[in-house]
């Protein structure tokens, strides 16, 4: 669940059942420095983007297939994943109160063009979106950009 209010996403609530965790925006997850000694990226199962290989080969890193928007987002707040990059399209409510969450914990989250995700818009279909952590978000953005993938 997320609250939007002027503009921005100002509250957010990510219920995992499975683990019997709720991750929310007034006690953000504490990220912890990375424990891998390569970046993991959250990717879709069925449908990664196109251009994960050649992503996952320029930062050096490995694919973590997950389920969930909610989830690969999480992830990455979790330290399960360093970042999750799509491009394949999802509706806001796909992704609105995990990136609340993961803005809270002082992860990056942007479109994969660098701007702003924007929610609450008049067509609630977002095509893209970054979540990772800040020291990853200028390698992707460069990647992204350099690849013709923005």
């Amino acid at each position: 669940m997320a609250l939007w209010e002027s503009g921005e996403l100002v509250a957010g609530a990510v219920a995992q059942p499975a683990l019997g965790e709720t991750f929310t925006t007034a006690d953000p997850p504490k990220v912890p420095p990375s424990s891998a000694s390569r970046p993991r990226i959250a990717v879709s199962r069925s449908r990664p983007p196109a251009f994960t290989d050649g992503l996952v080969a320029t930062l050096g890193a490995e694919t973590v297939p997950m389920g969930s928007a909610g989830v690969k987002v999480i992830s990455v707040a979790r330290d399960i994943t360093d970042a999750y990059v799509h491009a394949g399209g999802q509706h806001e409510w796909d992704s609105a109160a995990p990136v609340a969450v993961a803005r809270a914990a002082g992860l990056f989250t942007s479109r994969v063009d660098g701007s702003p995700l924007r929610y609450n818009q008049d067509d609630v279909y977002l095509p893209d979106l970054i979540v990772c952590r800040p020291e990853l978000a200028e390698p992707i953005l460069a990647y992204l950009s350099e690849h013709g993938v923005v």
